[in-house]
């Protein structure tokens, strides 16, 4: 059973802060708190999301159903998390702990998902019948919501997205650049923000920030819009595998990358050569909610639409 007090507390638990938000019934924001996230150590982890949420609650004065978004995924073996890059969370059993520091269930889902969720029912995506929801930063996950349900999987890896590879690859881009999974020449090893300066790098000999080679690109620099122009290329080959697996009404992007505004009419301008249809009504779009739609998704785990309360 879940809370049913009217307020949805959502816990964005990364590996360097830990963001918590209160959510009324419509989706406003109540009360938010953010705290450094204590690294490598994962008692304290468990008691700081204890006092954040604790902290909210007394703000907004009353107990409220609590939804938790993180790297990683839950085992379906061993209900353990596995893949966090926060390696301390990693072989522990995060959800009863969880439930019992806080005296009440919880519910916990991966940080891309939660971004794709925040988006699929009130962001950009509202409305929408499938989302799939792609965070390109640091690093290159996405998510995928269907008629307003998160879609996990029976590996709990629905949506790892960034550690395929790289579809309708040149000769040039093989094997590519090995990635920290093991493999070469995924997805996320291009398309990151790191991805795309490390592409830059190996191309001139220079090291710099994709936010600066985008910037570059669109003031007229044509070494950068070269890089650009790769980035682009390679987006729309890497979504137009999605758009032929999954079909989605709407995909949706967030983290740094997604604010270089030229994506939104380069890659569905390219995407249709590769997509398997004479033509494609699938949208790109840019999220509406920033940095907050992984919290905002975590508290919409518990929301009438995913079925509970």
């Amino acid at each position: 059973m879940g809370e049913s007090t009217g307020i949805r507390i959502g816990v964005d638990l990364g590996g360097t802060k830990i963001e918590v938000v209160a959510l009324d019934l419509a989706g406003e924001t109540l009360a938010r708190w953010r705290c450094d996230a204590p690294r490598d150590d994962y008692q304290a982890t468990l008691h700081a999301v204890r006092d954040c949420v604790a902290r909210i609650e007394g703000e907004v004065g009353t107990r409220g159903s609590v939804g938790i978004g993180t790297p990683g995924a839950l085992s379906r073996v061993t209900g353990l998390l596995k893949n966090s890059n926060s390696t301390w969370l990693n072989g522990k059993p995060i959800v009863a702990d969880l439930e019992a520091v806080l005296g009440r269930p919880v519910r916990i889902a991966n940080d891309a998902d939660c971004f794709a969720l925040s988006e699929a029912i009130d962001g950009a995506a509202a409305g929408a019948a499938v989302v799939f929801g792609v965070i390109v930063g640091t690093g290159t996950g996405a998510g995928i919501v269907v008629h307003g349900r998160p879609l996990s999987g029976p590996n709990g890896i629905a949506g790892e997205w960034g550690h395929n590879p790289l579809p309708w690859s040149e000769e040039f881009e093989m094997p590519g650049p090995s990635c920290w999974c093991g493999k070469r020449g995924c997805i996320e090893t291009y398309l990151s923000g790191p991805g795309m300066s490390a592409d830059h790098e190996r191309a001139t000999g220079t090291r710099m920030a994709a936010h600066e080679i985008s910037a570059r690109a669109l003031a007229g620099d044509e070494v950068c819009r070269e890089t650009l122009d790769r980035y682009v290329d390679r987006m729309a080959r890497s979504l137009a595998h999605v758009i032929n697996i999954l079909d989605p009404d709407v995909i949706v992007l967030g983290g740094g990358m997604s604010n270089v505004d030229a994506l939104y009419e380069a890659v569905p301008q390219r995407w249709g050569r590769f997509v398997f249809s004479d033509a494609v009504s699938t949208r790109l779009v840019r999220n509406r909610h920033g940095d907050s739609s992984g919290v905002r998704g975590a508290a919409w785990l518990w929301n009438s639409v995913a079925g509970e309360p």
